[in-house]
């Protein structure tokens, strides 16, 4: 009876998954049929409608679709090398020296990761407009440079790592930054690999605060151009809305397709110590 009560638990939850995983690329699979099929079939679901790029072709003509994936790339790129310094730097102190107040400064670091960013959207705003720096690539990423959770999960990951080798490292007339460059970079690099790769599609994604912090198409990113673009004003038919969302989401879907096994294996073995 046992027996048959976990076969039956287990058939239940390969079910289950299956069905969440259909209703999760229900949309995408919508969007590729709308995409490359004329407009008259977007919700016309014939298997011998005809292929077309007409969608693409209209949509990056309609939009700065370039220009807005490149301040993507630099907004991103911008992030994720300002978090690996900072973090690195951080997770370091907090794991191998000794200072007053330790940890009270780490529970406040860990105090950071219960508060949404939605929350702090107008300070973060206040702090942009007295810098003086609105409707800049710099502004949409500054409150993003410093991570919390980044500087958590490196910290842990530097604990893992025996002393013995920052005692050798000394031995050999290495310093601080040599110790880290050295010794805790490559040995963390599954974790500065499964770290990155969160950051980047989460900034990626990122609406709220670039729409929020934006105002011209010089600084835009992806997913600001993309809502502009698809408003019901602007009359955009749904299959070439479809295209604009694909050619945008892209870059993501293939990233993953070529570094899917890099990224399984890197959050199996950054796992919390």
């Amino acid at each position: 009876m046992k027996i048959l009560s976990n076969f039956l638990g287990e058939r239940l939850n390969v079910i289950g998954a299956w069905l969440l995983a259909l209703l999760w690329v229900t949309p995408l699979l919508y969007a590729i049929w709308a995409a490359v099929h004329p407009i008259e079939y977007e919700a016309n679901f014939d298997i011998f409608a005809p292929l077309t790029t007409y969608n693409f072709t209209n949509a990056w003509s309609q939009a700065p679709f370039a220009r807005y994936l490149v301040n993507t790339v630099l907004m991103t790129t911008m992030i994720v090398i300002s978090q690996f310094i900072l973090c690195t730097f951080v997770a370091f102190a907090f794991a191998r020296f000794e200072f007053p107040f330790k940890n009270i400064l780490f529970a406040l670091v860990l105090l950071q990761l219960l508060i949404m960013p939605d929350i702090l959207i107008v300070e973060n705003y206040k702090t942009i407009r007295f810098l003086g720096i609105m409707d800049t690539i710099l502004a949409i990423g500054l409150p993003y440079m410093a991570s919390g959770f980044g500087i958590f999960l490196l910290r842990q990951t530097f604990k893992s790592i025996p002393k013995e080798l920052d005692d050798a490292a000394r031995i050999d007339g290495a310093g601080v930054l040599r110790i880290i460059w050295n010794v805790y970079v490559p040995l963390s690099m599954p974790t500065f690999v499964a770290y990155g790769l969160v950051s980047v599609s989460f900034h990626w994604n990122n609406f709220l605060w670039p729409l929020i912090i934006t105002n011209s198409v010089e600084t835009r990113p992806l997913t600001v151009g993309l809502s502009i673009f698809s408003m019901s004003e602007a009359g955009v038919e749904w299959a070439t809305i479809s295209a604009g969302t694909l050619m945008t989401t892209a870059p993501l879907f293939i990233a993953f397709l070529i570094f899917q096994r890099q990224f399984i294996a890197s959050f199996m073995t950054a796992g919390i110590k």
